[in-house]
């Protein structure tokens, strides 16, 4: 008897400190993306260093303006898209609205979706896509525009989204179908299949990451 209350007292002894031990915080998310090589002034070897996505101007579905200030201090997903697009855009946008469900009020975090043909793509052209894909309003899902097709390709490949014009393909276009999640500085956190369930998953388990880090700062600028 003496020998079996001594095993229950030794296990309880090295159970305890699992029982009592806190759960260790999720590991930060990379910085993703292009890096600038900057030479250093004490002449060591070059500094490799992260940029933001670059400065842009948009307007949305509501016809105002979106900017790296208009998404200052959020999280934003970002993907490009085009309204009439047979193939991919579906799958995709149906995956981001899942995600965008999941955060009905919370002002930390934005969606971005650019449309890749301008020329068919009109304002009201987005407004109408937005209410039918089930978004009301502009207030954190913007689909916007740039005026120039040429300029938004370069702006995709910023956000490390293949696209190019391919007259075989359906829509005429190709692109990839990539989320991008941005952090508040401007710098990209994450690249997910947006055509890929798990990898959406991936993305919903990481969001919350880079939120609770951007609580443990003061808001930032987004562009450079």
């Amino acid at each position: 008897m003496r020998i079996h209350l001594l095993l229950l007292l030794l296990a309880a002894i090295f159970a305890s400190p699992a029982c009592t031990e806190k759960p260790q915080p999720a590991a930060a998310l990379p910085i993703l993306g292009e890096r600038d090589i900057r030479p250093r002034a004490d002449g060591g070897p070059d500094d490799s260093v992260a940029v933001t996505v670059p400065a842009f101007h948009l307007t949305d579905q509501a016809n105002q303006t979106v900017s790296n200030q208009t998404l200052a201090g959020h999280a934003y997903v970002a993907n490009f898209f085009f309204t009439t697009c047979p193939s991919i855009c579906p799958k995709m946008q149906s995956e981001l609205l899942a995600v965008y469900k999941k955060y009905p009020t919370d002002p930390r975090v934005a969606f971005l979706s650019v449309t890749i043909d301008p020329a068919q793509d009109t304002i009201a052209a987005l407004r109408d896509y937005a209410e039918r894909l089930g978004v009301p309003n502009a207030s954190r899902w913007h689909f916007a525009r740039l005026p120039d097709r040429e300029q938004t390709f370069v702006l995709a490949r910023k956000f490390l989204t293949g696209v190019m014009a391919d007259k075989s393909a359906p829509g005429g276009m190709v692109h990839s179908g990539v989320l991008v999640l941005v952090d508040d500085h401007g710098y990209i956190r994450g690249v997910y299949d947006g055509l890929n369930p798990a990898e959406v998953a991936r993305l919903q388990t990481e969001l919350p990451t880079l939120l609770a880090e951007i609580d443990t700062r003061a808001k930032g600028v987004a562009g450079r």
